[in-house]
Order: C-alpha cells, then sequence, then structure tokens
C-alpha cells in the first residue's frame, strides 16, 4: 500500500479498511479519503444484503434442480399490469445506437472514446481480469478519461494516443454482486467488487462529469431479479446523500443477462426507476445462464454454441419482450454484442463476417432496438448502418411493438439442433486459451476472428460440463463422456501448441489453466461461475 494512501485511511494503528494490493505508483489519485470512505459506509450498510441475496440465489437454484420452472411473480402482477414510466433520461443517453465496450486499459480506452459510436462501456467485469494492477490502473484511466487527459504512447513504434475533440458517453461497468475484491477488506471482511469499482468511480468522478455536463452512468450486469434491483438503487440513494447529489444524478442500464431477470423486467424497471434510462440485451451471458440455471435437467440440453442464434424462438421471445417492456415504461432498449472483428488477411472471410455483423443489426434495428453493441472500432460503419436507415430521432422508444405476446413457456423453449465433434473442440480450444489469457490478466481476447470474454468462455466450459454429465451424443451418433472429453483435449492442446509456440504453452499459468479447466468438467456439481474459482489464482 502506498504511504499516502496508508496516511488518508485512518488515524489510528489498526484501521478498518485494510489494503493488500501491490503498491500502484499514482493510486493515491483514485484511492483517496472520500472514495475509500464512501465505500467503508456502503459496504458496512449494504453487505448483509448482498449475501442475503446471494444465499437466495442458491435457495433458487435448489428449487431449479429439483424441478421448479421459472414464472411472471404473481405477487408482482399489479406492477406490470399497472402504467407507469421511468424518469426522463438526460440528454447525453438519448441517443445510444452504437457504443463500444472493452476493458480499461489505456490504449483501449483511447481508441473506444476516438471512434464513431454514441456511447463507451468502460468494463470491469466479463471483460477485465481482476488483478489489483488492472482494477486500480482502470480506475486511474478513467480519472483521465474523464478529464480529457488521458495519453498513451506505444513504446515500440513511439505513436501518441490521445483523445480527439469529441467523445461519446461514458459509461462504466462495475463486477456483479458475486464477485469479491479480495484485497480490500473492511472489518475484516472482503468487499464487494461491484461497491469497490462503483464506489472509487462515482466518488472521484461525479463533479468533474457534472462540470462538462454529463453524470455517472453505469451498466448493472448479472442481475438475477428485482431484489438484487432494489438493492442497487438503495445504493445510489446512499451515495448521492453521502455526496450531496440530487436524486436521480446516477443513471444506469440494467444487462437482462440471467433467465431469471428475463421474468422481472418490468419489477427491476420499477425498482430502479428513478434511475434507469434502458435494458439490455446480454446474450451471451443470457445463454450461459440459461444452461447453468437448469444445468441438472438433461431436458434443457443445447445444441452447439453456433447454431444457438438470435432467431431461436426463445432468444427471439426474451429479445422481443425486452423490447415491449422497455419502451412501455420510456426506457431504451439495447440490442447484442457483435463479437466479430476485422479479419485483415482473409477478404473472403472478412466480407462474410462482416455480412454477419449487418445482417445481426438489421434484426436489431427492425426489432426495434434503440442501439447495439460492437466489441471493435472496425465494427462502427456496419453495425451503426442499419439504426440510421431506420431512426430518425435519437431512439425508437416510440415503437410499442405491442403485437408482443410472450409466455413463460416461450422464454423456456429448449432449441434442438446437432452437438458436432467440431463443436466440442471450440468449446476446449476457446475455453482453454481464454482462461489462460485472463490468468494472465487478460480479461478480452481475440480467438479465431471473434473477441472473446468470460461470458463466451463460460459457455464453452458450460456446454463440456452439460453434454458430458447428460450423456449427450454427437451427430454421428457417438457418446460424449469423460474419456472422449480427455482425448480430445488433449489433441486441442497439440493444436494450441501448433497455433501459438511450445514454449507459451508450456510456461507456468498454461497448465493451471488446463488443470482447473480440466477439473471443472469433472467434477459432479456445477460451479455457479468460472471467473470465481479462477479468481483465487489470479495474482
Amino acid at each position: 500500500m502506498n504511504a499516502s494512501v496508508r496516511a488518508a485511511l485512518a488515524a489510528d494503528s489498526e484501521p478498518a479498511l485494510q489494503i493488500r494490493g501491490p503498491s500502484i505508483a499514482g493510486s493515491e489519485a483514485v484511492l483517496t479519503r472520500p472514495a475509500l470512505q464512501l465505500l467503508t459506509d456502503l459496504h458496512r450498510t449494504f453487505e448483509p444484503r448482498r449475501l442475503e441475496l446471494l444465499a437466495a440465489r442458491a435457495r433458487r437454484q435448489h428449487e431449479l434442480d429439483a424441478g421448479a420452472v421459472p414464472e411472471f411473480l404473481s405477487e408482482t402482477s399489479a406492477i406490470r399490469a399497472a402504467h407507469w414510466r421511468i424518469e426522463p433520461v438526460p440528454a447525453d443517453l438519448q441517443d445510444r445506437r452504437l457504443e463500444i465496450t472493452g476493458p480499461t486499459d489505456r490504449k483501449m480506452i483511447i481508441n473506444a472514446l476516438n471512434a464513431p459510436v454514441s456511447a463507451f462501456m468502460a468494463d470491469f467485469e466479463d471483460a477485465c481480469a481482476p488483478t489489483w494492477e488492472n482494477i486500480v490502473r482502470g480506475q486511474m484511466n478513467l480519472r483521465d478519461a474523464v478529464r480529457r487527459t488521458i495519453r498513451f504512447v506505444d513504446r515500440p513504434t513511439g505513436r501518441l494516443y490521445q483523445l480527439g475533440a469529441r467523445i461519446p458517453t461514458l459509461i462504466v461497468r462495475p463486477r456483479g454482486w458475486h464477485l469479491p475484491e479480495k484485497h480490500v477488506s473492511i472489518d475484516g471482511v472482503p468487499v464487494s467488487g461491484a461497491l469497490f469499482d462503483f464506489a472509487i468511480f462515482l466518488a472521484g468522478n461525479h463533479e468533474e462529469l457534472a462540470r462538462r455536463g454529463t453524470g455517472p452512468y453505469f451498466y448493472l450486469p448479472k442481475i438475477e431479479g428485482h431484489l438484487e434491483a432494489r438493492l442497487w438503487n438503495d445504493v445510489f440513494l446512499a451515495a448521492q446523500d453521502a455526496l450531496a447529489l440530487p436524486r436521480g444524478t446516477i443513471k444506469a442500464t440494467v444487462l437482462i443477462e440471467t433467465i431469471l431477470a428475463a421474468f422481472e423486467m418490468d419489477e427491476i424497471l420499477h425498482e430502479l426507476r428513478e434511475h434507469v434510462v434502458g435494458l439490455n440485451c446480454g446474450r451471451w451471458d443470457y445463454i450461459f445462464s440459461f444452461i447453468k440455471k437448469f444445468s441438472r435437467r438433461p431436458q434443457f440440453v443445447l445444441p452447439d454454441r453456433a447454431g444457438v442464434t438470435m432467431e431461436r424462438h426463445f432468444l427471439r421471445c426474451y429479445v422481443d419482450l425486452l423490447i415491449k417492456t422497455a419502451h412501455r415504461r420510456g426506457a431504451h432498449a439495447i440490442g447484442g454484442m457483435a463479437a466479430q472483428i476485422p479479419i485483415r488477411d482473409d477478404l473472403a472471410a472478412n466480407a462474410a463476417a462482416m455480412a454477419r455483423v449487418r445482417a445481426d443489426k438489421q434484426r436489431e434495428a427492425q426489432a426495434g432496438h434503440d442501439g447495439t453493441w460492437i466489441a471493435h472500432p472496425g465494427l462502427a460503419l456496419i453495425a451503426r448502418e442499419p439504426f440510421d436507415a431506420i431512426m430518425h430521432g435519437p431512439n425508437q422508444v416510440q415503437v410499442e411493438r405491442s403485437d408482443v405476446q410472450v409466455a413463460a413457456a416461450d422464454l423456456l423453449q429448449v432449441p434442438t439442433g446437432e452437438i458436432t465433434e467440431a463443436g466440442i473442440r471450440t468449446c476446449i480450444r476457446v475455453g482453454v486459451q481464454y482462461l489462460e489469457a485472463w490468468l494472465r490478466g487478460s480479461g478480452c481476447v481475440p480467438l479465431y476472428n471473434l473477441m472473446e470474454d468470460a461470458a463466451t468462455a463460460e459457455i464453452c466450459r458450460a456446454q463440456l460440463w452439460q453434454w458430458i454429465h447428460h450423456g449427450a451424443h454427437t451427430s454421428d451418433g457417438k457418446l460424449i463422456t469423460l474419456d472422449r472429453f480427455e482425448r480430445v483435449l488433449s489433441e486441442e492442446l497439440d493444436r494450441i501448441h501448433r497455433e501459438v509456440g511450445r514454449k507459451h504453452v508450456a510456461n507456468g499459468i498454461f497448465p493451471t489453466a488446463v488443470r482447473l479447466f480440466d477439473q471443472m468438467i469433472r467434477q459432479e456439481t456445477f460451479e455457479e461461475f468460472l471467473t470465481l474459482r479462477a479468481y483465487e489464482l489470479l495474482n
């Protein structure tokens, strides 16, 4: 811990807040006394409720394992039936037709803020491996970005990266409720990663954001129901009071990326109605959640990830219901991620990939979405074009989608399709390589012309577990067993050796990644999050 940070913490020899992360030069600019005090107050007030909600998740999982199915809540039917709307959306969040997402490293932030997009979501969650350095430097980088002083010099080329005259609206995604920040404890208890990311950014930047005519805007990930949204709302109220901010200053977009949240979208918006501005279709995490929540149920086995497209009935209904729900309440409906990246050395493959992006974004715009996500600036013009063609104002909240009628069975309809040998191999290759990169500190990894993050790696891991433990067969009629997985894993490691070099694969991290991936596939119980186990190994 830096001496200046130590001095800011406490007047006594045993401060309630302890930082065990390595010293990072300049961290005192973000780990300030006001920021750490806000974190301490929020932790002491809300940590018991966070733990209660996580325990409720575990109880609900036991019910699902025993055969329960989600339903729209009878006790909140009056909220769904009533006519109410969220508070007005700020001017700089009215047009969100194209958003770029990515980690909080310095060069990425500059490139994202210079891209021709409406908003940039700086990600402390699925695109971030939460090493202490990544988390703290990410906060430092965002502080400089808010003040427009951020610079980066690429040492090999000497190229200077800096911001242009116009930058998009900044939105920050903190970690989900389930993730701890093991380097910081208060009263001997590790703090919530979500509260750490939120408190440090808010305390350090709200004044500068206000001076620049914007505000503290957040994306809220991994929410599983309206009570978890209520916790965020109460955190917002407490933080605003602590910093003397007007009610409603903090604004949030909620990612509907769990199957359970899809049944409570109205209720989530209602809980956050002073602060919420939109809902987002977090498609990859949604598919992962579908597998995870029904992992014990053989009738919920999914085909290859490549075959689980947004045209499938359960996903199309989820999208349509999200748009209808959001627009009815005056909120924006933001579409899903285009994970493709430009393919520089194969023009035909690049043309095919870009055609898929264009078709996906045309589907979203025509369905009524108000905007969409990309992971690479090279996709900006292609992804934006369908929205520019159909949207003659800043959004299309006026598209009510009154034609949409979605029942619980629609959201739970399991898609048919093939499980293939190629699908098994892709899951292994992507899952292992992503996990290895994550353990090295990189949470956003280009693999096979796609930008992979924790959500897509979770799908790989979950599908392999599901196929093996439920005795699924590939399209050639062969049973998927642990022995088969072991053989294919060995073969795919040989392929990775050839692709990235045997020296790289033999380093100390790659064997660790392989062991962890293998253990999580083999174990009898399905682990809730890959990143929770991997965080124990992360320096």
